[in-house]
């Protein structure tokens, strides 16, 4: 099929070619038709399968079709998209602009980090789309700057990072304030219980399209798996960065400690690095994306908030500095490569800590992943036995799923009922306590909430009980077994590099 079969208006046609597009992707094809037809469409589909294309288009032809555009000020607010992070709405915006060029609608961004004025100006104006991340929309929504009267489309993208970074609350409340009557568009990654809860409560007899089952990994990355203890990592990566095929290079850390350090590390190896997370500026974020964007900088340092934010072309490879403690996570920082239908590689490091983590990942995609054994910084520990693939999807058959509220094989329990997450990480490893729910976690101390941009830092120590004290266990050991009195608990941050 190509996109002249799809019903596309003149003007849309016209722009798509102009990107160098003539054939649609799996999840176009299934998701515009009925988008255009006006019905609510549900859409389960991995990240790089082409999913703002599919929503965009169809949102451009309704609102340009029909009548006359409305005068360009006091513009009423005809669609809304909500995004969960600020690089992933700035993306979504690009897309409308190539996409509606030679159209007379209007769009706009909103998110936090930067100041609201020229946000309220725009508003003011007035404009046909409006892409928004939760916050900043809420804001101003109290501050009675937006009207949704005229509202025709909602779009809720990246439904399950929403759960994930603890916004589903705030999603709920600005649901509340739309009108009833409108076509909702409603994509996510993947659909744990929850959010299968709130499409059922928003949607009106949707269209289903899957493209391709929950959690799994695209066909067109290779993947390669590293055993290598912590404290060796960095080695690693500068010796594998040494390979000139690694063009472009997209690294993920659990925690902006972690991205920082490396950065820090690559840039003494004369490896031009920068790092996006949480806790840099949307300036500072923005001249990261553009260097790497541009080939000034070889390797984009990233924390989770970046997984699915990143849209760029050209990434040969995403290395796994750290594994992620979600799996899900896994597949969507790997997707960031190999997009539609390019090849890609993604590498992962994993320590002794993280076999566990790398236990839960294999069992999520129900494959393997291929260990390189001869690299120079290879654990001296076995490698662990393959995961058994039969017995994780019995696992799951049986009404396991991880994704909130079930327990997990291993690697610990997630939160539950409405568990909100930390914005872009747990903990590395240890136990820990959520703030909602009692899901247990390894490696020490408390969890905080963290919106977005909210990273949970790193701690270690002995195990302690939920008192505070030393567990048990480990205060019942006979004296004459250890020659030496157990160091007190370390509660600052280790120098995990």
């Amino acid at each position: 099929m190509i996109f002249d079969e799809l019903k596309l208006a003149e003007p849309l046609l016209r722009a798509v070619k102009a990107e160098g597009y003539t054939t649609p992707t799996p999840i176009q094809v299934q998701a515009i038709p009925p988008a255009l037809a006006g019905r609510d469409v549900l859409g389960c589909a991995q990240t790089g399968t082409g999913k703002t294309a599919a929503f965009a288009l169809p949102i451009l032809q309704r609102l340009s079709e029909g009548r006359p555009p409305p005068p360009a000020h006091g513009r009423p607010i005809r669609a809304l998209i909500l995004t969960p992070t600020r690089e992933l709405a700035s993306q979504i915006v690009e897309s409308f602009q190539a996409y509606g060029r030679f159209t007379s609608l209007t769009w706009a961004v909103i998110f936090g980090g930067v100041g609201q004025n020229a946000q309220e100006q725009a508003l003011r104006r007035g404009v046909d789309v409006l892409v928004a991340t939760p916050g900043r929309l809420l804001d101003l929504m109290s501050q009675k700057l937006v009207s949704y009267k005229a509202l025709e489309v909602f779009v809720l993208d990246e439904a399950d990072r929403m759960l994930d970074m603890g916004f589903i609350h705030d999603v709920k409340r600005v649901i509340a304030a739309l009108p009833a009557k409108r076509q909702t568009l409603f994509f996510s990654a993947t659909m744990p219980p929850e959010i299968q809860a709130l499409s059922k409560g928003i949607l009106k007899d949707p269209a289903k399209v899957e493209v391709v089952p929950q959690s799994t990994t695209a066909e067109t990355v290779e993947q390669k798996l590293y055993f290598v203890e912590r404290e060796q990592k960095r080695h690693l990566l500068v010796h594998l960065l040494g390979d000139a095929n690694i063009r472009r290079a997209l690294v993920f850390t659990r925690t902006k400690h972690g991205a920082n350090r490396v950065t820090k590390q690559l840039e003494a190896a004369r490896i031009s690095a920068e790092a996006i997370h949480g806790n840099k500026s949307q300036n500072a974020r923005e001249r990261a994306l553009d260097s790497f964007k541009e080939g000034s900088c070889r390797v984009l340092v990233a924390t989770d908030i970046a997984a699915r934010g990143i849209d760029i072309e050209g990434i040969t490879h995403v290395i796994n500095f750290d594994l992620p403690n979600i799996p899900e996570s896994y597949v969507h920082r790997i997707g960031r490569t190999g997009r539609a239908g390019a090849a890609g590689t993604a590498l992962s490091f994993c320590d002794t800590e993280e076999r566990a983590y790398l236990k839960d990942i294999e069992r999520t995609i129900r494959r393997h992943v291929p260990v390189v054994g001869d690299h120079p910084f290879r654990s001296g520990q076995t490698a662990p036995s393959a995961t058994s693939l039969g017995e994780a999807q019995a696992q799951s058959e049986q009404g396991g799923q991880r994704s909130h509220g079930g327990q997990r094989p291993q690697g610990g329990q997630r939160r539950q009922g409405g568990g909100q997450r930390s914005g872009e990480g747990r903990r590395n490893g240890g136990q820990g306590q959520g703030p909602r729910g009692g899901g247990q976690r390894r490696g020490g101390g408390r969890g905080r909430s963290g919106g977005q941009g909210g990273e949970a830092r790193q701690s270690q120590g002995q195990h302690r009980g939920s008192d505070g004290r030393p567990s048990k266990g480990a205060a019942s050991a006979p004296a004459a077994a250890a020659p030496r009195s157990a160091p007190p608990p370390v509660r600052t941050a280790p120098k995990w590099l």
